[in-house]
């Protein structure tokens, strides 16, 4: 079993970054695909930004992609979003998931454990 916990939200004014970390136990966290997703009230979870099990295949949402920065360190079985000139409609629960193997992978349903989420709060 892996088990997800993330950390590292919190009430940011727009124009805001934070960095937001989940650490991993449980399996060996270098065979694990990761990837960011978010939630906001009312809406469907969507996808932020994913990353291999290598760490060199990295994808973005096009809603983030040149402000958010994923990212792993497999000697800490830690990944990382960094997020940056955050906006009002960043506000949401940000989630981190694994799947086993090295992809890249932008489908929530695709992903076999996840973490209880943090949550980003972006004032205007």
């Amino acid at each position: 079993q892996v088990q997800l916990v993330e950390s590292g939200g919190g009430l940011v004014q727009a124009g805001g970054s934070l960095r937001l970390s989940c650490a991993v136990s449980g399996r060996t966290f270098s065979d694990y695909a990761m990837g960011w997703f978010r939630q906001a009230p009312g809406k469907e979870r969507e996808f932020v930004a994913a990353i291999s099990s290598s760490g060199g295949v990295i994808y973005y949402a096009d809603s983030v992609k040149g402000r958010f920065t994923i990212s792993r360190n497999n000697a800490k079985n830690t990944v990382y979003l960094h997020v940056n000139s955050l906006k009002p409609e960043d506000t949401a629960v940000y989630y981190c998931a694994a799947v086993y193997g090295d992809s890249y992978l932008s489908k929530a349903g695709q992903y076999n454990y996840w973490g209880q989420g943090t949550q980003v709060t972006v004032s205007s």
